[in-house]
């Protein structure tokens, strides 16, 4: 059986507190939020870079250097440019302190155990089950598509366009030549693209998106989509407008997409 790895004593981390700690040799973050403690691989399954000095929310923590996000209960990416998970451990407190070991057939999902109250008995057996006091956040990868993404991708219909003018088929075409430097796929299949239209003369717009809010590449992807717009016969000025709603998630690839990335 994986053994148990002391990280911490009880009463070192207060809430917001992490630490970094190795465990087998691999670097680990364990996290306090409030009376909860997780555990997850200190690497980013994007570019191998620790995490450890990334921002921490709704117990999800973000790289800062290319925004993937990551499910500190269970390891799951939540959001591009990161399309694999990251190690999450299971956590245990005891009397002795906060141990943590790589799960087993054993245990139920990685997790995280709440400190012991007064009026609780704490587990004093490290091999004992752990309780699950945490509710694991499915990866986007495995949930079903919202309703407000198939609505943003049904606004994209190639047939629409006005007569004498450059129409929504030529444009989506256009875009296809702006490759996310990151993932190397072009914004199209990406799934960037919400909308495009036609504002009247030669001017044209497009509402567009980026994988993460904190996308590093996002006024490079802004700025070459106009270029290739308005390098297009008929168009002589194209608008776009970044919007972050819906938020992207990665059902919104196309399946050549998805097989670029391996994701399948």
């Amino acid at each position: 059986m994986t053994q148990w790895t002391r990280l911490a004593a009880v009463d070192e981390l207060k809430p917001g507190d992490r630490k970094t700690e190795f465990i087998d040799d691999n670097p680990v973050l364990l996290v306090r939020t409030d009376d909860d403690y997780f555990c997850v691989a200190d690497v980013c399954s994007h570019d191998g870079q620790p995490l450890g000095d990334g921002p921490i929310s709704d117990n999800h923590i973000t790289c800062t250097r290319h925004g993937a996000r990551f499910d500190l209960a269970n390891g799951n990416a939540l959001c591009m440019p990161a399309t694999e998970p990251i190690v999450a451990y299971t956590v245990q407190v005891t009397d002795d302190g906060v141990l943590a070991r790589l799960a087993t057939s054993d245990d139920s999902n990685p997790q995280s155990n709440a400190i012991p109250t007064d009026d609780e008995t704490s587990v004093s057996d490290p091999d004992a089950s752990p309780a699950d006091n945490s509710t694991a956040t499915p990866s986007p990868l495995e949930t079903t598509p919202s309703s407000e993404s198939d609505d943003a991708s049904a606004d994209l219909d190639p047939t629409a366009g006005e007569a004498g003018t450059v129409d929504a088929a030529a444009m989506l075409e256009a875009l296809k030549e702006v490759i996310d430097p990151e993932l190397m796929v072009n914004i199209v299949d990406l799934g960037l693209i919400y909308d495009v239209r036609h504002d009247g003369d030669d001017s044209v717009s497009v509402d567009m998106t980026l994988t993460s809010p904190a996308c590093p590449a996002g006024p490079q992807l802004v700025q070459q989509s106009k270029m290739a717009l308005e390098r297009l016969d008929g168009v002589t000025e194209a608008q776009i407008n970044l919007v972050m709603t819906p938020p992207w998630t990665p059902e919104r690839m196309t399946d050549d997409a998805r097989d670029k990335l391996g994701i399948f």
